[in-house]
């Protein structure tokens, strides 16, 4: 029998096949160059600078106002005064620099594909879910369900982060500055999650794939999370990863603790009635 070889990428939760399926559609051509964009969007220009003032603004105006300033090529805008406001900033698609002065509500940033965000103030439930590329910086607190099915990007939270950060992971990275809540990682299909505070109870339950570093106490793992064994690779990868938000683990990388599936549920279907009471 041929030997399954595991490279340093997947070890990290890394994966290189393209996932496929019939509702997978084709945006782009591997013939197109670097700066690959969906082709009915509007060119910005980063050098090009707006900003308005939301206050008095309802949530869609403001996103509106987001689309006709892209609209007109502005690559680098500043929304002041968002009121907290839910749903802000969401289903962006194209390359732009966003700031965003003050704190959002629920579901901010989500369905992103490409912007570069900054937030000054805090953010509610389900920051940048379904989030696909680009980057996403909150310097202070965010709310449960942190990057729910985030496919990719960077996704930061400098401050503390409620329950289920980062549930339904499928790829991507999430940083937590601080403390994270309670099953965050559950049910983690891919990507990698670094939290350099504390996490809650059943970290990583049901996870399928991917990889969650520790810097600070566990309160306990979920079902088929289990601790692996943290490489050079991956104190090299944090280290790097986090140097560029300008962030560092608590007690250096390599005293993080790296947890990973144990894969007793990939054939959960599979077992005797017996061995699925052991596993859960």
């Amino acid at each position: 029998m041929a030997k399954l070889e595991t490279s340093d990428a997947q070890s990290m939760g890394m994966h290189t096949e393209q996932l496929r399926g019939r509702t997978q559609q084709t945006f782009f051509s591997s013939e197109e160059s670097d700066n690959v964009v969906y082709p009915w969007l509007p060119a910005v220009d980063f050098a090009k600078t707006a900003e308005f003032d939301a206050a008095d603004m309802e949530t869609r105006e403001i996103n509106l106002r987001l689309r006709e300033l892209m609209n007109e090529g502005y690559g680098t805008i500043t929304m002041k005064n968002p009121g907290a406001k839910h749903s802000l900033a969401v289903c962006i698609l194209n390359r732009l620099n966003l700031k965003i002065e003050g704190s959002l509500g629920y579901f901010g940033c989500g369905l992103l594909d490409g912007p570069n965000v900054s937030i000054a103030g805090r953010v509610g439930w389900s920051c940048a879910e379904n989030m696909m590329a680009g980057t996403v910086v909150i310097e202070k607190n965010a709310g449960s369900t942190f990057g729910a099915a985030i496919r990719g990007g960077d996704l930061v939270c400098k401050g503390d982060v409620g329950s289920r950060t980062g549930i339904d992971q499928k790829g991507g990275t999430i940083i937590v500055g601080g403390r994270t809540g309670a099953f965050s990682g559950f049910m983690m299909q891919r990507g990698r999650m670094i939290i350099l505070g504390d996490a809650g109870i059943n970290l990583g339950d049901s996870m399928y794939d991917g990889t969650i570093y520790v810097g600070g106490k566990i309160a306990g793992l979920g079902v088929d999370a289990v601790e692996g064994e943290l490489t050079d690779l991956d104190a090299a990868w944090l280290e790097k990863k986090l140097a560029t938000f300008g962030m560092k683990c608590p007690n250096g990388a390599k005293n993080m603790t790296k947890i990973v599936a144990g894969k007793q549920l990939w054939n959960y279907d599979n077992l005797e009635p017996s061995e699925k009471k052991l596993i859960l």
